[in-house]
């Protein structure tokens, strides 16, 4: 065992010693996201990832890299460049610090997921720091490896609740022969019949997203990902006017990183339905994932009656939604979707069986969690 995992297991055994509440920590970029942090909690600590970084196996051929949960995502993505190879779910890179670590606890998928799948379908194996100051594995390196329960995908979204994530194994992708985005005017209804065709077709869509960026009817981007042959001739199918290859990755990477001008809007709900869904008229929206992922600016009072009322038009779709970004919040709303009895009573019990005292990242996730 290396320095700096020796020095991460004796804090967590010191914190559990003590029951003293612990925060897990990479880069900061992240710490808007979920409940609020160790902000105002007496006695509690922060367990820092940072140190514990650098990229422990990465073999291009066998499409697989481990790596430490410090180490900077655009450490890992300078390294995969080198091979024609990324990260086919695009994690957000709220900012340089950004860490692997992170990025898994997480669980945000950016504008490919609609095509590649989620960060959890990547996810092949991990190592977890628990609250006795053991490191678990779980998984391992090959696709062929995961037996019984996948502990290490539930890792992923669970923002550290269940322990610290200390290492990663991640599946990665080679990057696509070529990429084109085109541009339609269309409404937000348009948009969604749109969506509803192009799902019934075989095109190599990669991402999707409609915003009214004014008082216009609104602009859909469409982005097309494979072969040459391939790309054309799905681009002949969408139609739209075709957008300069520069213009076109600053625009995905503005979605990408939620640098876009929207994503200012507070609060910001960010809203998962079924991508049939029709149009929920919440508020302003920015959709991406061919409509199952919708973006909505409101409602601008977030009381706890707007918020439910917002969440039960959502459920009522068979979607959920999480307060994404806020300036305050009633004490009685929740950030995540409550979860059913059923569900909320697995996570606890997975709870007690990791983090018996209840150190890491008490309520992050969930309140009572």
């Amino acid at each position: 065992m290396d320095f700096e995992l020796s020095e991460l297991c004796q804090q967590v055994m010191t914190a559990r010693g003590a029951e003293r509440p612990l925060y897990i920590r990479g880069g900061g970029t992240k710490m808007f996201y979920g409940e609020p942090g160790p902000a105002g909690i007496p006695g509690s600590a922060v367990l820092d990832m940072s140190a514990y970084r650098g990229i422990v196996n990465y073999q291009p051929s066998e499409l697989v890299m481990t790596a430490k949960a410090g180490t900077r995502l655009d450490e890992i993505e300078a390294a995969l460049d080198q091979a024609g190879q990324m990260l086919a779910f695009e994690p957000p890179r709220f900012g340089p610090d950004s860490t692997i670590g992170g990025v898994v606890a997480s669980g945000l998928s950016g504008p490919r997921r609609m095509a590649a799948g989620s960060l959890r379908d990547f996810v092949l194996g991990a190592r977890l720091l628990d609250a006795s100051g053991n490191v678990l594995r779980f998984g391992g390196e090959v696709m062929k490896n995961v037996a019984g329960y996948d502990i290490s995908r539930l890792l992923a979204g669970s923002l550290g609740v269940f322990g610290a994530l200390i290492e990663v194994s991640l599946k990665v992708v080679p990057k696509p022969d070529m990429e084109a985005t085109a541009v339609l005017e269309v409404s937000e209804p348009e948009a969604l019949a749109l969506f509803s065709t192009w799902r019934s077709l075989p095109l190599p869509i990669t991402a999707t997203c409609w915003c009214r960026e004014d008082e216009g009817q609104g602009r859909l981007y469409v982005r097309l990902s494979g072969s040459p042959p391939a790309v054309q001739a799905g681009l002949s199918r969408t139609g739209g006017e075709l957008v300069d290859s520069e213009l076109a990755a600053q625009f995905w990477n503005s979605v990408r990183d939620q640098t876009h001008s929207f994503f200012q809007h507070r609060p910001l709900w960010r809203i998962a339905v079924p991508p049939q869904a029709a149009a929920l008229d919440l508020g302003p929206t920015l959709i991406e994932w061919n409509g199952g992922l919708r973006w909505v600016a409101g409602p601008h009072a977030p009381d706890a009656q707007s918020g439910q009322e917002l969440r039960d038009v959502v459920a009522g779709v068979g979607g959920h939604a999480t307060l994404y970004r806020y300036d305050s919040r009633p004490s009685n709303i929740q950030v995540f979707h409550p979860l059913q009895p059923a569900l909320l009573n697995i996570n606890k019990r997975l709870k007690q069986e990791l983090d018996p005292v209840g150190i890491f990242n008490p309520g992050r996730l969930f309140p009572g969690l």
